[in-house]
């Protein structure tokens, strides 16, 4: 079993660079990764193609990571992410380690919407904690 306080860190490290320094933010991945979005349909094999397109984004990202969360050998980051300074979308990457480095990551995002009123006689009050 890994140790989830050193799979955390990686993550939180992978977070803290993603926007300042593409290759120390892609230290935490296998030189084999898998990176996947289901919600488009990609999929890119090895750490090296996917670093390069995130080195070439065409958007100004902004993120806020409200949660994460390392379970054995999964880590889900709750995110939110705003690209070109518009509205901030609802998203989560799931990172599945093998050994000490991530081996696939799956992204989702996807934008949010009012609660309909309906709901609300059975709706609980949002934590402190919730995400943005």
């Amino acid at each position: 079993m890994l140790d989830q306080s050193s799979l955390l860190d990686q993550v939180r490290r992978h977070w803290e660079y993603v926007t300042k320094d593409v290759d120390r933010a892609h230290e935490v991945y296998h030189d084999d990764a898998v990176l996947e979005f289901p919600q488009s349909g990609e999929r890119f094999e090895g750490v090296a193609n996917f670093r390069e397109w995130r080195r070439r984004y065409p958007a100004d990202l902004r993120f806020r990571i409200p949660r994460i969360t390392a379970r054995e050998d999964l880590v889900v980051a709750e995110v939110s992410v705003s690209y070109n300074g518009g509205p901030w979308q609802y998203g989560v990457q799931l990172l599945e380690f093998r050994e000490d480095k991530v081996a696939r990551e799956r992204i989702y995002v996807m934008d949010g919407w009012e609660a309909p009123e309906w709901r609300a006689p059975w709706r609980a009050d949002t934590p402190a904690d919730a995400p943005e």
